[in-house]
């Protein structure tokens, strides 16, 4: 496997303009991401993990050290090719779907690649074989709105997929979902790791969500704290992820 993310030695501070106060949210962190990977980030609130995850998806920047994406060294690059940078190499689905209420979910869908001028034939192509995987084809003509929480998560994963993304970038993403819901969408989530080979960082407070994932990393106080890796005892891992976060605070 290679390195598909480099985290070396990255803080993020901010300053309070009402005290002068700075407040380091994130303390020197360093890890890799090998391609393929399907990782967790978990942590009590105020840890740092959305402060994290908002810094490899290029929506914040790090105070001090390098995020490297692909070989290619993003911390420093200027905001017209940051931008580009995130529309090729990052996928990213939220907590609240983030979908365009007026575009039906097949427009939601291949809205990135509408946006890069990509031709009509290819779009339409790409986006059938995806809404088929992800089981949209029935309701990929309804608007947001008239679909369940659940399909419209599946939605963003179709979305966050349809650029062939370097990382996959999911923010709670059963945050808003029924039990039922989040099994399917954390099962869904694994199809896409495994038949795509997508690389997927997923925050998230859910233990069961978590558990999911071939590797959790604990954060705490803006420092990782802890990994823990899964074996073939899924059980054991669901145990050992309560273990960690009973000890962090987790919520």
């Amino acid at each position: 496997m290679s390195n598909i993310l480099e985290v070396s030695n990255v803080s993020k501070t901010y300053s309070s303009k009402r005290s002068l106060k700075k407040y380091k949210v994130i303390k020197d962190i360093s890890f890799d991401i090998d391609k393929g990977e399907f990782v967790g980030i978990m942590g009590p609130s105020g840890s740092g993990k959305t402060t994290l995850l908002n810094i490899i998806g290029s929506i914040d920047k790090p105070t001090s050290g390098k995020l490297i994406i692909n070989g290619n060294d993003i911390t420093n690059l200027k905001k017209k090719l940051l931008a580009k940078h995130r529309r090729e190499n990052i996928g990213f689905i939220f907590q609240d779907y983030n979908l365009l209420e007026t575009m039906t979910l097949k427009e939601n869908i291949i809205l990135p690649l509408s946006l890069k001028g990509c031709d009509k034939e290819f779009i339409n192509s790409k986006a059938d074989k995806i809404i088929n995987d992800l089981g949209l084809s029935s309701v990929s003509d309804k608007y947001p709105y008239e679909v369940s929480g659940g399909e419209q998560q599946r939605a963003s994963a179709a979305r966050a997929l349809i650029t062939d993304p370097s990382i996959i970038l999911a923010d709670e993403p059963t945050g808003n979902l029924d039990s039922k819901s989040s099994k399917s969408l954390l099962k869904l989530l694994e199809h896409i790791n495994v038949q795509y080979n997508s690389t997927i960082l997923m925050v998230t407070h859910d233990v069961f969500a978590a558990s999911y994932c071939q590797k959790v990393m604990f954060i705490r106080d803006g420092e990782i704290y802890n990994e823990l890796y899964s074996g073939e005892d899924k059980k054991e891992f669901f145990d050992s992820i309560i273990d960690v976060m009973s000890i962090i605070g987790g919520e």
